[in-house]
């Protein structure tokens, strides 16, 4: 089965509970994954941004993974994160995490060090050569400093092996639409904009990797597979029906909005690894109001 079968639809980047004293709250955790599959997402992204990959060590990841992984117990496919600036560390970390239940490896571009499309290129054809599973490319220049081209990305799908699909969340429906055009049959091509993905779902993409999906699974996963079906018109006005609760979500960084959310939903606490910090107190109790106010946000 193609990943572009068996990732279509919503995937949710998790986050990653912490306790007070910010290790990771595994029980918040399993309370998450069972919520995010009972509400309908179709796949589970461990440890990528909005899971606060960053601020997260080696060792951490490894039993978040094996923890997710174990806790799914093949409900959904899971995606691991996996990526950063450095080629040859990325390439050590794909030969020992535990990938065997995983579907695919996200990995993202690297940031900081603003590589040439070359540079990228030659990135990611490392990385493909050393993964265990199919890698989807993640492009995010609003974080990385570099866009992936979709010259280069339609490169690398054509001549790289194991490179079997992208995240798009470079913010550009121009070049959104030129990797739907020029992209191979069963190449993979889902959002990474939640405030973008129903027009870039109405443009051909497969669905999304989405952060809002850990607030409101059933809606915005409702959302998405009217889109997929054609039905653009209900798919709409389902996503009018969040526009606030978008903008809110992201309006100080990610995932403080997401974590306001569910702490005010009971499922997590409110906390957050320095340097990324809970949204702010005026915004933390609009986020309380938005969700008395509409009970379908739940």
């Amino acid at each position: 089965m193609s990943l572009r079968t068996q990732l279509r639809g919503t995937g949710v980047a998790l986050i990653t509970p912490f306790q007070n004293d910010f290790s990771i709250d595994y029980q918040a955790l399993d309370v998450m994954i069972d919520h995010m599959i009972n509400n309908g997402v179709e796949y589970i992204v461990s440890m990528g941004t909005t899971g606060e990959a960053p601020t997260i060590s080696k060792e951490e990841k490894k039993k978040i993974v094996a923890h997710t992984l174990a806790k799914v117990a093949g409900r959904v496919p899971v995606v691991v994160g996996i990526g950063g600036n450095n080629t040859a560390e990325t390439v050590q970390e794909l030969k020992t995490f535990p990938l065997d239940e995983a579907v695919a490896v996200l990995s993202v571009s690297p940031y900081y060090s603003k590589p040439s499309q070359e540079g990228l290129f030659q990135h990611y054809k490392a990385v493909a050569a050393a993964s265990p599973k199919p890698v989807i490319l993640y492009n995010v220049p609003g974080r990385t400093g570099r866009n992936l081209s979709a010259e280069t990305t339609i490169r690398l799908a054509k001549e790289v092996p194991h490179i079997a699909g992208i995240k798009d969340a470079a913010g550009d429906m121009l070049q959104s639409m030129q990797l739907l055009k020029n992209r191979p049959d069963d190449f993979l091509v889902c959002s990474g904009d939640d405030t973008l993905a129903l027009p870039q779902l109405a443009c051909g993409m497969d669905g999304l990797i989405s952060v809002i999906a850990n607030s409101m699974p059933r809606k915005f996963s409702d959302m998405v597979r009217l889109a997929l079906a054609g039905k653009l018109r209900e798919a709409k006005l389902l996503n009018d029906a969040m526009l606030e609760t978008y903008e809110l979500l992201f309006s100080e960084n990610n995932p403080a909005g997401v974590k306001s959310f569910l702490f005010h939903l009971g499922l997590i606490r409110n906390v957050l690894r320095l340097p990324v910090t809970p949204l702010s107190e005026a915004l933390h109790q609009k986020a309380k109001h938005l969700l008395e106010a509409d009970p379908t946000l739940r």
